[in-house]
Order: structure tokens, then sequence, then C-alpha cells
């Protein structure tokens, strides 16, 4: 009988081992946890990390871009809506993509050489306009799509530090041949950040990106009005033959 005890007796021995060297004292503070993970873990934490730095700066250069375009475009849709011809829009409005429409007008007016086709010079600055009021939408959106990225991808990352920690901590009960809750805690806990840290990086970046995009579609919606604005201003001058349009027809001929 004694014999048959020794077997036990060695495992009790190895689990109290197991358990004391669990319930040492550890860092569980987030920096702790990141310190003792696994190198696959702390790969992913650091990923999230940088894709959460992404997200602010992203947020910080594109709020102050778009506060200056959509302020410099209401300024110039008043400038527009108090002159009466495309010569003094041009003079009232210096800068800005409102600026960049008139001067595909101007330019489209420069290279039109049928003064009697009003409605031929009209649709041309209308297809000329439409295709910078695009352009100004696409630069104005650049970087927007990162966030979209990083809020669907981020939480599947996070997962899968936290799955890689677990089965790491699995590993870890087979060879301290315990089931104790004290030892396989911490490894848990580690692995679980990785899905913390995956949530702060996407849900911000998913209210950030639907916070850009309804300014996006107000700042489209102001330059489709100035886009209106000026195809007015294009037809009252080629209506009442003003000196500009007077100028750049008698130019192209």
């Amino acid at each position: 009988m004694l014999v048959l005890s020794f077997p036990a007796a060695a495992q009790d021995a190895t689990e109290r081992t197991a358990i004391a060297a669990a319930m040492l004292p550890r860092d569980l503070s987030p920096w702790g946890m990141f310190m003792q993970a696994d190198v696959v873990v702390k790969a992913v934490m650091v990923g999230l990390v940088f894709a959460t730095a992404v997200t602010w700066t992203v947020w910080l250069a594109k709020t102050i871009e778009l506060i200056k375009a959509r302020r410099n475009a209401r300024h110039a849709l008043r400038e527009l809506a108090n002159v009466r011809n495309v010569e003094d829009a041009v003079r009232q409005v210096p800068e800005g993509a409102v600026a960049q429409l008139l001067e595909g007008a101007v330019a489209e007016l420069r290279l039109s050489t049928d003064r009697m086709d009003k409605e031929g010079i009209k649709a041309r600055v209308a297809s000329r306009l439409q295709q910078i009021e695009a352009a100004a939408s696409r630069r104005i959106g650049l970087g927007t799509g990162v966030l979209a990225t990083i809020g669907s991808t981020g939480p599947f990352v996070g997962l899968f530090g936290t799955v890689w920690g677990i089965m790491n901590s699995f590993i870890g009960i087979s060879k301290s041949q315990t089931t104790n809750l004290a030892v396989v805690a911490p490894g848990i806990a580690e692995a679980l950040l990785a899905t913390a840290l995956g949530l702060v990086a996407a849900i911000p970046a998913v209210m950030i990106y639907n916070l850009f995009a309804r300014q996006i579609a107000s700042y489209r919606a102001l330059l489709g009005d100035g886009s209106a604005e000026i195809t007015r201003l294009v037809g009252r001058d080629l209506d009442s033959g003003t000196m500009l349009v007077r100028r750049y027809l008698a130019a192209a001929e």
C-alpha cells in the first residue's frame, strides 16, 4: 500500500508546486499582461494599438480638412449669391474647390468656338463641372477607407490573439497536470486583453467613419450647389453677352 501511494503523492506535490507558482505575485496590469503574453499575442496587441493610433490620426487630419473645406465652400456660395456674372465670381472666389469649379467653367468658355451654340456651351460647362466636382469629392474622401478596414477587421484580429492565448493556456494546463483556475487565469486574462484592444480599435473607427461619411455627403451637396450656381451664371452671361464671354468667344475664333 505504501508503494502504491507514491504516484499519488508525487502528483499532489506537482499540483501543489504548480499552484504555488501560480499564486506568486503577477503583474495583471495591461502593461504587465502584455509583457507576459506570448509573442504572437504581443504582435496582435501591437498591431491593434497601431491601428488605434492610425484611427485617431485620420480623425484629426480629416476633421481639420473637412472643417476648412466646408467653411470655404459655404463662403464661396455666399459670394456667388451676390454676383451677377462669371467675371465677378472669379474675383470674389479666389481659392477652394468652388474656385476650381469657376476655373473649369472659364476654361471651357475659352475653348468654345461656336458662340451661337449656347446650349452646347452650357452642356460642356456642366460636364466639366461634374468632373471637377467628382475629383474634389474623391480627394476629400481619401484616408477614410482605412477606418472602414480597421472597424471591420479589428475585432477579428483581437479574437485571433485571444484564441491563440487560450490555446497556450490549455497547453500550460497539460504541462502542469492541474486544472486549478489559478494556474490558467493569468494566461486567459492576457488573451482576453487582445479582444479588448480589438474592440478599442474597431468601435471608434466605425463611429468616426460614419461621421465622416455624413460630413463628406454634406460637402458634396455644397459643391453641387456651387456647380448649379456657376451654371446659372454661365447661362446668364451667354444670354446677355457679358464682356468676359464675348472676349473668350472672340479669342476662340
